[in-house]
């Protein structure tokens, strides 16, 4: 169910969404949870900027980046420089948006493992739906490093899958994963709809899919499969919608219940 704050029952005009949007619109319809938003127009920034994380990730897909353990992190040094840790750092003077998109342009240039990849993504839908202007004031000092992320991404996190949505983050656990291959011990992957993900390493795909590439990487035979975790994340929409208008507030809106403050990505806790 979604209700507006502001009395206006109009909702959006379904005519008017992408099938992404509209997608995630009827779920919530139907969803026996409560989503609240301030109006119409905080729903519409929601499902443009997952519809910008969706497009992310299919870019990212496209753009040529490889899949690799830490130690062998790379990128463009003309925007990047690598820590002895294996992230990116953002170089002094470069501009955060200038930094993000070159990725997804010189793709080959770059390779990281999932959990960056899923950071990138989120960066660069904020970036398309915020713009370079507002995303440049906030997002600065970049470092792709696993799921560090710089504090006003605000990620959030429910603990029920059903309710997972296209732009949304989830986790695929892979129990039995070969000892001498820790990078598949899961598997972040975006949410994009219609039954599909994407996850860096592996690609678009199923669920179904990716659990079965993951129990290509197990210890020779095993029959725990991997599986999908409850846990599901996205960036606080409502608050970034406040950030792009100059009003860095605490968010109003979203659901009732179910958000933490404290996410769980496999078997790593993150405080947001």
């Amino acid at each position: 169910m979604i209700i507006f704050l502001n009395g206006d029952q109009s909702g959006i005009d379904m005519s008017t969404l992408s099938g992404v949007e509209r997608e995630i619109v009827e779920k919530k319809q139907r969803s026996p949870e409560t989503y609240v938003y301030e109006s119409p127009a905080a729903l519409a920034f929601e499902l443009n900027m997952r519809r910008r994380i969706v497009e992310a990730a299919v870019a990212l897909d496209a753009s040529g980046v490889t899949f690799v353990p830490y130690e062998n992190t790379r990128g463009n040094r003309y925007f990047w420089s690598r820590t002895n840790k294996g992230g990116l750092l953002l170089n002094n003077g470069v501009l955060p948006s200038d930094a993000i998109n070159d990725i997804f342009r010189n793709g080959r240039m770059y390779a990281f493992e999932c959990a960056t990849a899923v950071v990138v993504v989120l960066y660069k839908g904020v970036l398309d739906a915020l713009g370079e202007e507002v995303f440049n004031s906030y997002f600065r000092n970049l470092l792709l490093y696993d799921w560090q992320y710089d504090s006003d991404l605000q990620l959030t996190a429910i603990s029920n899958r059903e309710e997972a949505y296209p732009g949304d983050v989830q986790y695929f656990k892979n129990p039995d994963h070969a000892p001498d291959k820790p990078e598949w011990q899961g598997e972040n992957a975006v949410v994009l709809g219609q039954g599909m993900y994407y996850g860096h390493g592996i690609g678009i795909n199923t669920a179904e899919g990716i659990i079965a590439a993951l129990n290509r990487k197990r210890v020779p035979g095993s029959t725990t499969s991997a599986y999908l975790l409850d846990e599901t994340f996205h960036p606080d929409f409502e608050y970034l919608r406040r950030l792009s208008a100059g009003r860095s507030l605490p968010s109003t809106a979203g659901r009732y219940t179910g958000y933490t403050v404290i996410a769980k990505i496999g078997s790593n806790n993150y405080r947001i």
